[in-house]
Parts: C-alpha cells; structure tokens; sequence
C-alpha cells in the first residue's frame, strides 16, 4: 500500500481498512508539523494540534471525494486547526503571512543554483516572515515550504488561483523591503 496514491489509500480507509490511515499519517505528520510551525511557536501546540488534525481527518474521512487531491483536503483542516488556535492564543484578529514580500520571483527548479538559491530565500523568509500579514505569509508557507501549487493553494485557502499568485508576489514584494530595510538602512 505504500506505492498506492494518497487518493487511493483514502478510497481504502473509506472502504472500512482504518489501518491504511496509518499510511496516510506517516507521509504527512511531518509536513503538517513544519507547516504548523509557522503557526504556534511550540512544539507541543503543534503536536496536538497536528494530532487533532488527524482526528478530524479521520472522522470526515468519508467526506473526501477522491476524484480530488488529497494534500488540499487534509492542508485545508490542517490550516483551520492552527488558525483556530492561533485564535485561542492572541484573541486578536488573525494576520496570516505572506512570503512573497521577502522573494522577488518565484524560484525556477531548471537553474543550476537553485536547491542552493532556495534555500537561502527560504532562510531569508524564515527571519521576516512573522512580520507579514497573514493574507501573504500563509501562500508564501504552502508554496516556498509546503511546494504546494497555486491551483493547491487556491483549494487549501478557498480564494481564486490568481489571487494565490497576486498575494505570493506582493508578499516577495514585502519581505524585500524588509529585508532591505533592515540591511541596507
């Protein structure tokens, strides 16, 4: 079952197998964990909360349709846990970060630098990108960090496909000029 397809190991957990579940849970625990970082400053916070996200995956699991992707949907509850948390927590209206501010274009896996270019935009991300709004980090996070595609991203956040790409490029926008800010001023 591990060669199976996230889509197919679901269509199994629906069928009644709840041990395929555990498939579905190693090739995501981590990724939901990273993602849930830029979040909850915790490790425990982000434990629970990754675990709750399993329970309701699990639970509305026959809610899935599996004509579709997997990764949007459990991303999708995933994001509402940690936003709900991170309400709990600052009892403050909700600002979501957004990675474009700090890159100026979206990285090309074709050039010769690139795991090396990335990983320093993404170093240079991690240090600015508490200070974006929400609306601009959170795509910044499902693509720079998750490697979500727009069309993902777009299911995960229930906002249109060019409004992902519009809030990855302003959010590069931003962290450019805070990174700018604090380096050359």
């Amino acid at each position: 079952m591990q060669q199976e397809s996230d889509e197919t190991i679901a269509i199994h957990v629906q069928a009644g197998d709840s041990d395929a579940f555990g498939f579905l849970i190693e090739r995501y625990e981590d990724k939901l964990k990273r993602y849930g970082r830029k979040f909850l400053n915790t490790k425990e916070d982000v434990e629970d909360i990754v675990q709750e996200v399993f329970i309701k995956a699990y639970t509305h699991i026959q809610s899935f349709d599996a004509t579709q992707r997997f990764s949007p949907w459990i991303y999708r509850i995933a994001h509402n846990e940690f936003v709900n948390e991170l309400r709990k927590k600052t009892r403050q209206p909700l600002g979501f970060f957004d990675p474009d501010t700090i890159l100026p274009f979206v990285v090309s896996s074709e050039t010769t630098d690139g795991p090396t270019e990335q990983a320093e935009l993404k170093k240079i991300m991690e240090e600015f990108l508490i200070e974006l709004d929400g609306k601009y980090r959170e795509p910044l996070v499902l693509f720079f960090y998750e490697e979500l595609s727009y069309q993902d991203i777009a299911e995960v956040l229930h906002i249109p496909v060019t409004t992902v790409g519009v809030r990855i490029n302003r959010g590069k926008e931003k962290l450019k000029h805070l990174y700018t800010k604090k380096h050359y001023e």
